[in-house]
């Protein structure tokens, strides 16, 4: 699993800070989460490929998180995308977008499906063989939604000395694979644990953008490998967090810690302040496994 941050400023772009954007690897493959301006230019700066990006998940209709879409969307008709491209976001958004293309008479050469989000509970809206994504319903001043990515739980691991010992066939290298067991070329059934290992953990990652406190959302990320929280206002301006319903770094740890999350990675950070080791002393203070999102940096899970 991969996190690359386009960006994670809050408001408006400047030279040299980026409004929110994400990519997710994971299982194969490549979430978009949000677009704010200028994601398109840093997906090219950091080398993503366009024809991988297959969904995108937009958290709320606030500039910073989408105003680059339309431009994006455009952008793959200019380069004769042909591939079907998913777009999940709160009801609204299909007509923002459809309403430019229309009034540009830029329609798409290639399917634009929207999938809208109404839901105040969290709800399934994408599944495959390999990974799920379920909407984390927050408390911001608009319909907003974080997203839980998790991946399936991982097929055994063949023991291939074990195998050969056993007089296993490799045509039931896939039942043993699922967790079968199976007989061997003399017939005598061989229990799974003999010849397959256990699986790497299976993964998840809780994106949690523009958000008040609020424990709502514990029962739903709970265990995560990974949380982005944002974490706008230090301590000394939490009185901003009310009107806006934004949160600190130690609200953000305070999630994390109570939903038993491996690492925390903090972002959405107001321009108004200059750096970030702030933000990750205060957080420390109440929650040890902290990392800090910044323009351009790529984790790797």
């Amino acid at each position: 699993m991969k996190l690359t941050i386009l960006g994670c400023h809050s408001a408006t772009p400047r030279t040299n800070t980026n409004p929110t954007s994400q990519v997710l690897e994971i299982k194969n493959h490549m979430f978009l989460i949000d677009c704010g301006e200028g994601t398109q230019v840093e997906l090219r700066r950091n080398k993503v490929k366009f024809s991988r990006i297959k969904h995108i998940f937009i958290s709320h209709l606030h500039g910073d998180h989408y105003f680059g879409l339309v431009g994006l969307v455009n952008t793959f008709s200019l380069l004769t995308r042909e591939t079907e491209l998913h777009i999940y976001a709160p009801k609204g958004l299909k007509e923002v977008i459809t309403l430019q293309m229309k009034l540009s008479k830029g329609w798409t050469n290639y399917p634009l499906i929207f999938h809208e989000l109404t839901s105040k509970t969290s709800e399934l809206i994408y599944e495959d063989d390999k990974v799920e994504v379920h909407t984390i319903p927050l408390e911001h001043r608009v319909y907003t939604n974080g997203f839980l990515f998790k991946e399936k739980e991982n097929e055994r691991k063949i023991d291939i000395k074990a195998v050969t010992e056993a007089h296993i066939n490799m045509a039931y290298f896939r039942k043993l694979k699922q967790g079968f067991d199976v007989e061997n070329e003399n017939g005598v059934l061989i229990a799974n644990e003999r010849v397959t290992k256990d699986p790497l953990p299976a993964k998840s990652y809780a994106y949690c953008s523009d958000t008040a406190y609020t424990e709502s959302i514990i029962p739903i990320i709970k265990d995560a490998t990974i949380l982005y929280h944002e974490s706008t206002f230090l301590e000394k301006n939490e009185s901003l967090c009310i009107p806006t319903k934004h949160s600190t770094p130690k609200q953000a740890a305070t999630i994390a810690k109570k939903a038993n999350v491996e690492t925390l990675i903090l972002g959405h950070y107001s321009t108004r302040y200059n750096g970030y080791d702030e933000f990750k002393f205060e957080a420390e203070t109440i929650f040890e496994n902290v990392l800090l999102a910044k323009d351009g940096v790529t984790f790797d899970f």
